[in-house]
């Protein structure tokens, strides 16, 4: 009897017999389930279950079993994961190549509706809109309507594709972005199968064709980004295979304090682990500091692994995970045969035992501060205090990572822009001309969200408003934004600041951030302005965000909101006005940013 065989153990919930494949059978004096890591141990549950002596074989499982903070040898090892998740650009050509297979099997006289997907494939369509028009309510019609106009011969392929395929299924357009759907709606956390008459229980296992398909570990959800082909050939039943991985531990401890966010945590990761070299690692979060994230906080610094350089940033299921499930409307037995499987197959996190890591960090949540990424990369991190001063030394520095080559003396240079109405107004190198709350990264944290609009309410109220030059747009990850922000009474004050909710998709994050005012694009040609954006998204490379923004900043979305208002990224929001009220006195950031315990209280 083999180790697959031996480990068939059988647990009873809401009166209903499951089978499962105990990790716990692999333990044999020399490996302890209880000191690897919970990431490893996903793994090794897959490797176990799916063990068939050709592809997957007994030694790869004990080889896996066997895992040690530091694998001289570094075997390599298949990965065959429960589902796959496309999204619309990267992902259509594997449908395309599978209507292919289909055609080719017709003309060969075969039937052709054997081909299919060997495992469930979820389509999202999310990259395709774009923020053609913004700052007013019609915007989202308009934008949906050129989106279908460009890509009506896509769409009817994707909806034939659905109605032929078996285990293939579409979002449509307009509903989300791919990380936010699963996150809230697509994954499982424990998948269930029949076999031979009985129900199978076993992790949710994924990769998908967008590299932050990592917001999902979040959710203790092991799943990376991947390229077409290996997503094409998991759709196919065929393993990726990867090097047995090295997995670095990350020690949360203390809780975050007032003003500082899950986005400021999340870009304090990405330059830590950069400088940590986890390229190619597993990250993994543990530690008493995890019972203050939620699983929203966890999804922001989760979805960042692919800017630290991580395979993953995985968070072990706890009961914060069986809370958000139950949160977010899954059902009560489903829930209590997820908690039964995980704590029954030792995947529930233990705190009292901790894992062997490869690498050690530790992060002290207390000391997290508020900051911005920029300008030229998600891992160089800026204390808020100090973003106009980087940003002048970046302006003169010489070209490269972060300079730009320019005089210093041409630092104040500004210009007059002159609208068709006649209207004129100032714009100087560092003005903001994109200020995006934008759906990958931030989006899915309510928190955050509900804190840009408590800060949009109380700007409003003092009658601050937005320059002209700042193309200002909002695009969450999913509609349950919209409706607590309806819910609260809050989405009128994004509106009167020019953030009205324009589309439901990956716009400004992958580039589809559509054309500046044509002023405003004139002005900053002629007048050689170097202009910037801030958004809440997790890339700023140089030219990704638009072709003539060159400095781009990565900021939580009450942040892009602020420097929206402030209009140039010169601005010290802690010292400087960032405008004047309804009597002409200054205000100032602190003047209008809303507390935690008034976050909490509308969040509530």
């Amino acid at each position: 009897m083999n180790s697959k065989q031996k480990s068939i153990k059988t647990i009873t919930t809401n009166g209903k017999e499951y089978k499962y494949y105990d990790l716990k059978s692999l333990e044999n004096g020399q490996v302890a389930i209880a000191k690897l890591p919970y990431s490893i141990r996903v793994l090794l549950e897959n490797l176990l279950r799916q063990e068939d002596g050709k592809v997957i074989t007994e030694q790869h499982v004990l080889s896996l079993a066997n895992w040690k903070p530091v694998n001289e040898v570094k075997t390599e090892i298949p990965f065959k994961p429960s589902r796959v998740i496309l999204q619309d650009l990267t992902g259509g050509a594997a449908i395309v190549d599978l209507a292919a297979l289909r055609y080719v099997t017709d003309k060969l006289g075969k039937d052709s509706a054997i081909i299919n997907p060997d495992i469930p494939v979820d389509l999202v369509i999310d990259h395709s809109v774009q923020v053609d028009y913004s700052g007013f309510n019609d915007a989202f019609r308009m934008n949906a309507e050129i989106e279908f106009d460009r890509n009506r011969e896509r769409y009817e392929f994707f909806s034939w594709a659905e109605k032929s395929f078996d285990s293939f299924s579409v979002v449509p357009p307009a509903t989300g972005i791919v990380h936010q759907v699963n996150l809230e709606y697509l994954a499982d956390v424990v998948k269930e199968a029949e076999a031979d008459g009985e129900t199978i229980l076993y992790p949710d296992t994924l990769v998908g064709t967008d590299s932050h398909t990592t917001m999902i570990n979040a959710l203790g959800v092991l799943g990376w980004g991947v390229g077409g082909i290996e997503a094409e050939a998991g759709m196919l039943g065929q393993p990726c295979y990867l090097q047995l991985p090295d997995v670095v531990g990350v020690r949360f401890t203390g809780k975050m304090q007032n003003g500082a966010t899950a986005t400021d945590l999340a870009l304090k990761m990405t330059q830590v682990l950069r400088e940590q070299k986890v390229v190619g690692k597993f990250v993994e979060y543990f530690g008493d500091g995890l019972k203050n994230l939620t699983i929203a906080d966890r999804s922001v610094i989760a979805n960042m692994a692919p800017e630290y350089g991580a395979t993953c940033g995985f968070f072990p299921v706890d009961e914060e995970t069986l809370g958000y499930l139950r949160f977010t409307g899954r059902e009560d037995a489903k829930v209590d045969r997820i908690e039964a499987y995980v704590k029954a197959n030792h995947l529930f996190y233990n705190d009292a035992i901790e894992p062997e890591y490869s690498e050690l960090i530790e992060i002290d949540l207390s000391t997290v501060e508020p900051s911005l990424a920029g300008p030229k990369r998600p891992q160089d991190l800026v204390k808020l205090s100090d973003v106009s001063q980087k940003f002048t030394e970046a302006y003169s520095a010489p070209m490269g990572n972060q300079g730009y080559g320019l005089d210093a003396a041409d630092i104040d240079h500004k210009v007059t822009i002159t609208y068709e109405d006649g209207y004129q107004e100032e714009m100087e190198n560092g003005a903001v001309s994109i200020a995006a709350i934008t759906s990958c990264t931030n989006t899915s944290n309510p928190y955050l969200m509900l804190s840009a609009a408590l800060l949009a309410k109380n700007a409003v109220e003092k009658g601050l408003s937005v320059k002209r030059y700042v193309k200002t747009s909002m695009s969450p990850g999913s509609k349950v934004t919209a409706r607590y922000y309806e819910k609260s009474g809050l989405l009128p004050y994004l509106e009167a600041l020019g953030f009205n909710i324009i589309g439901y998709g990956c716009m400004t994050c992958v580039g589809n951030s559509g054309p500046l005012r044509p002023e405003v694009s004139e002005a900053a040609k002629e007048g050689n302005i170097l202009l910037s954006a801030v958004l809440s998204g997790n890339r700023n490379f140089e030219g990704r965000i638009h072709a003539e923004v060159k400095a781009g900043y990565l900021a939580a979305p009450h942040l892009v909101i602020a420097y929206a208002l402030a209009g140039n990224v010169k601005v010290n929001l802690a010292t400087d006005p960032i405008g004047t009220d309804k009597e002409g006195q200054l205000v100032y950031f602190k003047d209008i940013l809303p507390s935690n315990e008034e976050v909490q209280k509308v969040v509530n």
